[in-house]
């Protein structure tokens, strides 16, 4: 499927909008965008480049035709010269000017913005620049007023020692993170514990502060992240050469509960692998069928790859080996490095995808609207699919299901833990404990044996009760008849109870030799007659 049909040319469409353009309130001696007939002829054609990247980019086509392609024209009709002389600063902002001076909407204005933001990004492409990196220097003086400069310093310090072991993505966000939760810790013990100077920190301080999270109803998994947090920056402390107090450095995480992960059915995967697969099926436009693939695509590598969502989002182009079925994961959780295997229906699921993927901003597998895709489109895009099939579905969900799913089928636990990249065992075993099948076949295997036990005693209970057979019957009757016999002793008559009695319990029936019998008997069975002579 290809991108829709121009149904005139791109220079024809920017003059025409040249000459509708609101410009009544622009003052006289503002510069103005002069028309394509002025533009060096290679402009012209890059306007063409530019329009086509974004549209199989999956840029939406209203935007492109309103906002991204007039600030590109805007650009290149201000700044008469080779696009490859172009400053990717001055001359962009030129075109921002303009736009301000017509006095438009504040969200017009805005729309404008980005679309230059888009166009700077193409300059650079065109250009072989690549992606710019992500500028991670964050301004915390507001957040830091009031605390000691010690403090400050040292945390600054250990920030760059833990910045060595963060991804390059991961750097402005970890940062943010590293600030919002030491300052937190600190910005209590400095005011409502009066720190002003190391030695003044004690243990009871922070234990306020413990109880102050608890009492404020914070989960029990944050503040221990607060602990952790804190005894990390005193060991950093200590190698600075700092004399840290050990009751500090022993004070103990909070018992927290150990849940078992969650996971998803067969029958869930099921419908959910459906789901995405008639979504593409049932795509109309090039941009939906787009989207479609990019969601399969990321389906399959959270479920059968196990991958993490920050994984799929970092995912690069040559990192992938399609022919054969696997990908490398680069400075993963830990730094680490692994390989994933792919089963033939992730590969085709990737294939499919790469073909509309378009060109984008760097070499990320998943792109959306040229741009590397972010972390929460994906979230949204699994959470919204399990709204379709009625599963509650975030991304790291699919990855508890695809290991408790190869554990259930035969993988060796080892292996397993290779695979999602797990720094230690028990991590792994956790889902052994969620649902084993082997404990879960022992289990059933054992209590049906049980079952059948209480049943073959049932059926036992059951035939005793049961009336009695024509030749028991008779027996019973002829030892009755001797009761009645008036010359009847009575060491014979309780022989004959005790022959009924042998009956009615199913006994085989003995001929009881009375001559024979202990002493101890006709103690017991005197006893017995004259229970039986009161009924």
């Amino acid at each position: 499927m290809s991108p829709p049909r121009r149904v005139s040319s791109i220079a024809d469409r920017y003059d025409r909008s040249l000459q509708l353009a609101r410009s009544r309130k622009l003052p006289p001696d503002c510069p103005r965008p002069k028309p394509t007939s002025f533009w060096p002829p290679e402009n012209v054609a890059l306007l063409e480049r530019y329009r086509d990247w974004l549209l199989q980019g999956g840029a939406s086509e209203l935007v492109t035709e309103n906002y991204s392609v007039p600030m590109a024209g805007h650009v290149l009709g201000l700044n008469l010269k080779p696009h490859d002389l172009l400053d990717l600063e001055r001359d962009l902002d030129c075109a921002l000017h303009y736009i301000k001076a017509k006095k438009l909407s504040a969200a017009w204005t805005n729309n404008c913005r980005n679309a230059l933001v888009k166009f700077r990004m193409f300059l650079r492409l065109e250009r072989g620049l690549g992606e710019e990196n992500a500028k991670a220097n964050i301004d915390i003086s507001d957040r830091t007023a009031g605390l000691p400069s010690w403090l400050v310093k040292y945390l600054q310090g250990y920030l760059t020692v833990q910045r060595c072991n963060w991804r390059p993505a991961r750097v402005k966000e970890n940062t943010q993170r590293f600030w919002s939760n030491h300052l937190r810790v600190w910005r209590f013990l400095c005011e409502r514990g009066s720190v002003s100077q190391f030695r003044d920190v004690k243990r009871q301080i922070f234990m306020d502060y413990v109880n102050h999270r608890l009492e404020a109803g914070y989960a029990v998994s944050g503040i221990n992240n607060d602990i952790r947090t804190f005894r990390s920056f005193l060991r950093h402390l200590q190698d600075q050469g700092i004399e840290v107090p050990q009751s500090l450095l022993r004070i103990p995480d909070l018992k927290a509960p150990d849940p078992l992960p969650k996971f998803l059915t067969d029958e869930q995967v099921k419908q959910l692998r459906d789901d995405f697969e008639m979504r593409v099926f049932n795509a109309g436009k090039f941009s939906h069928r787009r989207d479609r693939l990019l969601d399969r695509a990321a389906f399959y590598l959270l479920w059968q790859g196990g991958m993490r969502l920050g994984e799929v989002e970092e995912l690069r182009l040559e990192d992938l080996d399609l022919s054969g079925r696997r990908l490398t994961i680069r400075n993963s959780k830990g730094l680490k490095d692994r390989v994933v295997f792919l089963t033939e229906a992730a590969v085709l699921a990737i294939t499919e995808y790469l073909t509309v993927r378009g060109e984008g901003y760097g070499d990320h597998v998943f792109l959306y609207r040229n741009r590397p895709v972010k972390r929460s489109l994906i979230h949204s895009r699994i959470k919204s699919a399990g709204e379709r099939v009625g599963v509650k579905l975030y991304p790291h969900r699919l990855r508890h299901t695809c290991a408790t799913q190869l554990l259930n089928a035969g993988c060796r636990v080892t292996s397993i833990q290779r695979f999602l990249g797990h720094k230690r065992l028990n991590t792994t075993m956790s889902y052994a404990r969620a649902h084993d099948q082997t404990v879960a076949d022992d289990y059933y295997t054992a209590m049906a044996t049980i079952e059948e036990r209480l049943d073959f005693l049932g059926d036992q209970r059951d035939e005793s009760t049961l009336p009695l057979n024509g030749d028991e019957r008779a027996r019973i009757l002829a030892f009755v008849d001797n009761l009645t016999k008036p010359d009847l002793g009575f060491i014979e008559r309780v022989d004959v109870v005790t022959q009924i009695k042998r009956v009615l319990a199913g006994e085989e029936f003995n001929k009881v030799n009375v001559e024979r019998l202990p002493r101890e008997y006709f103690t017991r069975s005197q006893h017995e007659a004259r229970s039986l002579s009161s009924i």
